[in-house]
């Protein structure tokens, strides 16, 4: 088996982008995203795209400037499924850590789902530790359609911006 490389472009999401960001959840996540990116247009949020050469989104994510004074929360970080593991994640989250230090920010925080150690591993691994816990929610879409507000408790991770 032979190594791939494959040359990779972090760029803001664009509402274009979400007709190919299905994978990354529901309509319901769909409507969600549209929402962060309407925000990003006023400048408080960031919404990147990590992109290979077909331009297409192969991982999301935002970063929130108002959520916390003084740092920027990062949020929906989603990388597709057939393509976790690869890296692609680490250069999400590197490309926001610069976009908040841009903004003149000294920290990034995160929430975790307490069910989602994978991630939390990841998180860790690049220096984000954890500092607390506090429950969230948000609205779910079922195989019907319906819409139902889904509830977990997350752990709450902060790093330090250099």
């Amino acid at each position: 088996m032979a190594d791939i490389t494959v040359s990779l472009t972090v760029r803001d999401l664009t509402h274009e982008d979400l007709s190919s960001c299905a994978w990354s959840g529901s309509a319901t996540h769909l409507v969600s995203m549209a929402k962060a990116l309407d925000r990003a247009a006023r400048g408080e949020v960031d919404y990147l795209a990590v992109c290979p050469p077909s331009g297409l989104p192969v991982a999301v994510g935002g970063v929130d400037y108002a959520k916390t004074p003084g740092a920027g929360t990062l949020w929906q970080l989603a990388v597709h499924e057939a393509l976790q593991s690869c890296g692609i994640g680490t250069i999400l989250i590197q490309t926001a850590e610069q976009r908040i230090r841009a903004r003149g920010l000294d920290s990034a925080e995160l929430g975790v789902e307490e069910s989602n150690p994978r991630a939390r591993a990841l998180y860790e691994r690049l220096g984000y530790v954890a500092y607390g816990s506090a429950p969230d929610s948000w609205e779910v879409e079922g195989p019907d359609g319906t819409t139902t507000r889904y509830g977990t408790m997350c752990t709450l991770m902060r790093k330090p911006l250099p």
